[in-house]
């Protein structure tokens, strides 16, 4: 810890790491105390060896929150990473055994995952890991760079991201878009359009569009796609999850153009038809985002391995 000069550093008692990090995930001193098993006064006295030993704030009360100065926002990843490798060595996590392990591991992604391989991953895990639970948190939760590194999430699972070199990443599966209608959509009938064919761009463009979003826009890749030959389309609505959109579709004469997997799961249930669009739209490549702290620990390493997996098909 760079506050702590060479000569004080045998003293110095590394329980106040803990308080530091409990103080960092959860801003407030009474759940910080709560996390590590300490009183709200025994908290405040930590903090306040932390603060003379770094010779500074650490955390200022902004209102109810305890808001990290910029040192301690230097401090709290060098911090985490000690914390998380002496717990490894003190658990003998280094002998991660799938079949023993108890623990929750928390994803993050579209709803279009849970449904398209976390069931086969949950039934590996049933098998191979009983004790194991997860945990899966819809994208629309938060800031993925803000969720990994406070670990409240193991894993994010997101199309490319402009992340800091600190987040480790791997490339999951290509994830195109089709489109979805409903299957006796009347003016895709009348023209002359099968399932699985090309929908002309002209009604592409004409008939309306739900889409998935997030932050309430109603623009996606497909816009950008249709700008480029100096088109447009008309999104009447834009809803934050696949099912959502898959559902409006198929009581509506809305299209909606989704990731191919995720069209290949509904459209028996939903009552829905396939096509392909009649741009050229990017495919978007699926990734595997997490705080490198992980990049070696086993039981990270054996989940990573399991996702990976599941969503072979």
């Amino acid at each position: 810890m760079e506050c702590i000069d060479a000569m004080n550093i045998a003293a110095f008692d590394l329980n106040l790491l803990k308080v530091f990090d409990a103080l960092w995930r959860e801003r407030s001193v009474t759940r910080a105390g709560d996390r590590v098993g300490l009183s709200q006064p025994a908290v405040s006295a930590a903090l306040n060896r932390l603060r003379q030993a770094c010779n500074d704030q650490l955390f200022i009360r902004h209102g109810n929150d305890m808001v990290p100065t910029p040192r301690a926002e230097s401090l709290a990843d060098p911090i985490r990473a000690a914390l998380a490798q002496l717990e490894g060595a003190l658990t003998g996590e280094e002998r991660f055994v799938p079949a023993d392990a108890e623990r929750t591991f928390t994803l993050m992604g579209a709803d279009f995952f849970s449904s398209y391989f976390v069931p086969r991953l949950a039934a590996h895990l049933a098998t191979a890991a009983p004790k194991i639970a997860l945990s899966f948190l819809d994208s629309a939760r938060g800031d993925v760079e803000r969720l990994l590194r406070d670990d409240l999430i193991d894993i994010a699972l997101e199309r490319p991201l402009d992340l800091p070199d600190w987040v480790s990443r791997k490339d999951f599966f290509l994830s195109p878009f089709v489109i979805i209608a409903a299957r006796n959509h009347g003016d895709i009938k009348r023209a002359g359009v099968k399932p699985g064919g090309k929908l002309p761009i002209e009604l592409f463009c004409r008939l309306p569009h739900a889409i998935r979003t997030i932050d309430g826009s109603l623009r996606g890749q497909v816009d950008e796609a249709l700008e480029r030959t100096g088109r447009s389309r008309s999104v009447l609505l834009g809803v934050p999850h696949f099912h959502g959109v898959a559902a409006a579709v198929a009581q509506t004469k809305m299209i909606a153009a989704v990731p191919v997997q995720f069209a290949r799961l509904v459209v028996g249930e939903m009552g829905l038809a396939i096509y392909d669009l009649p741009i050229k739209t990017p495919a978007p490549q699926i990734r595997l985002y997490w705080h490198q702290r992980h990049d070696r620990n086993p039981a990270h390493v054996w989940l990573r391995e399991q996702i990976i997996a599941a969503g072979d098909f």
